[in-house]
């Protein structure tokens, strides 16, 4: 069966084989639908990275000021229970007491680490979500 390729000029004549009446019939609703397709209004809708969305920008002050105060607090609440222990420990060293004395390094070494988990953590959530922001900037 050999298909025939009909130009948009060509009249469709009758013929014996009944493919081939198929053919023209489906080559000429294809042009006429084509044709229809061509003078219908048609309107092309853009990513959401082009479209102008018109927002407040609330979203650029409180997003940096949530993230801001969750770095301040994943800093201070750590610090918060570790210092007055450093401080007891301290204080058993000037009155003498050794059993709290003994202490002092183990509070100092986690108050480090922690400093160190903060600084990661922070680093991580600053970059993610202040350049975020910044990308999105007229």
């Amino acid at each position: 069966m050999d298909e025939k390729i009909l130009s948009p000029n060509a009249s469709a004549e009758p013929t014996q084989d009944p493919s081939a009446t198929d053919t023209t019939a489906s080559a000429q609703s294809t042009n006429s639908s084509t044709q229809r397709a061509g003078s219908e209004h048609r309107q092309v809708y853009g990513t959401a990275k082009t479209e102008d969305l018109r927002d407040s920008g609330l979203w650029r002050i409180i997003l940096p000021t949530v993230v801001g105060l969750f770095c301040l607090t994943l800093f201070v609440v750590p610090l918060l229970i570790l210092v007055p222990l450093l401080i007891n420990s301290i204080m058993g060293i000037i009155n003498h007491d050794q059993q709290e004395a003994q202490l002092l390094w183990i509070w100092i070494t986690m108050i480090v680490i922690e400093v160190a988990v903060w600084i990661i953590i922070a680093y991580g959530l600053l970059k993610a979500f202040m350049t975020q922001a910044g990308n999105y900037a007229h």
